[in-house]
């Protein structure tokens, strides 16, 4: 099972598998049921009303003294909390508040058996740090520590501090009397003396006002004539003033019409230059613009001319090729087909040859007969015994046709009538 506890609390398990004993000051801890015990112990903080009734000083006064003190078991010293487990378990917190206090008690007795009471009344700090030193060192070893001791009552039956009193009250008020007498002595000797002072004050005060009287006279008539001077003197300096005055105002009246022309010719040098600029803007500028144009549009025209000569030429070239190309390919065409012709001539011999002759005789009759058809005026003249008109031009052009085969023969050695009749003819 889980248990916990707050921070003003601790808890001690023992039993199976707990040897030493767990301590947990505030936290939760698991203990087995019938194996194992949990035993809870109080870390609030005790407040103790300690007494020392009757208690004889080291000069055999007795006095009564009651001091507060708060204790509380340490739980954050795991020695401490060992020592206060072994010796408070089990008890409640009222029997571990009355063992501390007859602990403080004893200590304090022991303090006050040590000191005189003047000791114990005059300084009360020194007393309660007696206290607070010698029972800390003994109350640590039972787990507990003091947080503070002060010291709240001191008294007697016997009226020992009453009369200490009374002695201090007696010296206070004897004290008291002499000084208010020798305030009021010396009072009377202050006011005499400032009687004394008041007096030779006087009389300095009134030599001092003769002696000023006198001064003033002196000095008066001294400025009396140092007056009449200075106005004689500011009476012709006014004059001069005026005169002065005028002059600059003349020098002025000058300089504001040098300024004024100045002005003027700084407006006119402005108005110039603004005609300047106006007609830059409105001429020189447009001007610029428009030659700037015309140079953008005679370099555009250059380059077009360029780029058309450029293709032009590429054009030109594509165009030489494509033609060599094309004559290329005819020159090998014509030069297979004269190759096969060539193998024909070869195989075929005179045949072959005729019938080139024959497929070219109409070639022939067309170029026989191209003049005459070009021919506008034909002029005919007979013999009167063959015919006359069309039909001798076309028996003419006949007769020439007729004698191609002779012509032939004679250049090739090639009769043609021989050819076409041999079984060797082409198809």
């Amino acid at each position: 099972m889980f248990f916990t506890c707050g921070p003003n609390e601790a808890m001690v398990v023992s039993g199976f598998c707990r040897s030493p004993p767990v301590m947990i000051a505030g936290g939760r801890v698991f203990v087995l049921p019938c194996i194992q015990q949990l035993q809870r112990m109080t870390l609030n903080t005790m407040t103790l009303n300690v007494k020392s009734d009757k208690v004889y000083t080291r000069h055999g006064v007795p006095i009564s003294v009651t001091g507060i003190a708060q204790v509380k078991i340490q739980g954050q010293n795991k020695e401490m909390l060992a020592a206060a487990c072994q010796m408070f378990m089990g008890k409640s917190e009222t029997e571990i508040a009355q063992i501390a206090l007859e602990t403080l008690e004893g200590h304090q007795r022991a303090i006050i058996a040590h000191l005189t009471v003047e000791e114990i009344y005059q300084d009360r700090k020194k007393f309660s740090e007696q206290v607070f030193k010698v029972a800390s060192s003994d109350l640590v070893n039972m787990g507990i520590s003091v947080v503070s001791y002060t010291l709240k009552d001191v008294h007697d039956d016997q009226d020992y501090l009453h009369s200490l009193g009374k002695a201090r009250t007696a010296q206070v008020q004897k004290d008291a009397r002499i000084g208010e007498a020798q305030y009021k002595r010396d009072a009377v000797i202050r006011e005499a003396q400032a009687m004394q002072e008041k007096i030779s004050a006087q009389y300095v005060n009134e030599i001092e006002m003769a002696k000023a009287q006198r001064d003033y006279e002196l000095k008066k008539s001294t400025y009396d004539i140092e007056v009449n001077t200075k106005k004689a003197e500011s009476e012709m300096a006014y004059q001069l003033q005026v005169a002065k005055t005028k002059q600059l105002i003349e020098e002025e009246k000058m300089q504001v019409q040098v300024v004024e022309r100045t002005q003027q010719i700084t407006l006119q040098e402005q108005e110039i230059t603004r005609r300047e600029k106006e007609l830059e803007a409105k001429v020189k500028k447009p001007a610029e613009a428009e030659k700037y144009r015309i140079e953008r549009l005679a370099e555009a025209e250059r380059l077009q001319l360029i780029l058309a000569a450029e293709a032009e030429a590429e054009s030109i070239k594509m165009k030489g090729e494509a033609e060599a190309f094309a004559v290329e390919a005819m020159g090998r065409a014509e030069a297979e087909q004269m190759c096969k012709k060539a193998e024909a001539f070869h195989q075929y011999k005179d045949g072959a040859m005729v019938d080139m002759l024959l497929e070219k005789l109409p070639l022939i009759a067309e170029a026989i007969s191209k003049p005459l058809s070009a021919t506008q005026k034909v002029t005919m003249v007979s013999s009167g015994s063959s015919e006359v008109g069309v039909a001798k031009l076309t028996g003419e052009v006949l007769d020439i046709m007729t004698r191609l085969p002779q012509a032939v023969e004679r250049l090739t050695g090639v009769s043609i009538t021989q050819v076409a009749g041999s079984p060797t003819r082409m198809g």
